[in-house]
């Protein structure tokens, strides 16, 4: 008879790991003096120039209020810069600073994505972004 993990256990495994990546991501990035949401959001606006708040809240996980609160911080920053759209549209785009932060909070992220996954051959990175993506969605 086969023994299977109990679900509970594999749904904790999977928080584990998004809790430990976040938490060493976090401590890499401030290092450049920023954090990870910041990075993230970023990169978000970095791969969407233009976008709208409420894109980019979708693209970071975040309700549009948080987004719009992490967007007035980037902008007392001058990480980013926001302009009127069409309609009510607010679009967002990264400054010069923005672009550098970003840069270097890539390489730092690549460095640990690289630590994070050295114990796993391409196929069986393959694999865990299938199943991650089948689960996700």
């Amino acid at each position: 008879m086969t023994t299977h993990v109990k679900l509970e256990a594999l749904g904790r495994a999977v928080k584990q790991a998004q809790w430990r990546h976040h938490r060493a991501m976090e401590s890499r990035l401030t290092r450049i003096g920023t954090t990870l949401v910041q990075w993230d959001s970023l990169r978000a606006i970095s791969e969407r120039p233009g976008a709208s708040a409420h894109e980019l809240a979708n693209a970071t996980f975040m309700s549009d209020q948080a987004f719009g609160t992490l967007s007035k911080r980037l902008l007392a920053q001058d990480l980013i810069v926001r302009a009127p759209g069409a309609g009510r549209r607010v679009e967002h785009r990264l400054t010069r600073a923005g672009e550098k932060v970003l840069r270097e909070g890539s390489e730092i992220a690549e460095a640990y994505f690289l630590e994070t996954f050295a114990d796993l051959d391409d196929d069986e990175r393959d694999t865990l972004y299938d199943l991650l993506n089948r689960i996700g969605r």
